[in-house]
């Protein structure tokens, strides 16, 4: 008999993170989606958070 060892470039699915199950959960999780390309700074994005 011969042993098969399956190789694969994908990590095994107990060591990846969760995908969000919809847009909302996410949303909830992290808040609103930033724009890449502005440059905010740290005080700008803590008092946008603020009020």
């Amino acid at each position: 008999m011969t042993a098969y060892t399956i190789h694969s470039s994908r990590p095994h699915e107990s060591i990846l993170p969760r995908s969000h199950r919809d847009a909302h959960q996410r949303f909830l999780s992290y808040g609103p989606v930033q724009p890449m390309d502005e440059e905010r700074g740290l005080l700008a994005r803590l008092f946008d958070k603020l009020f």
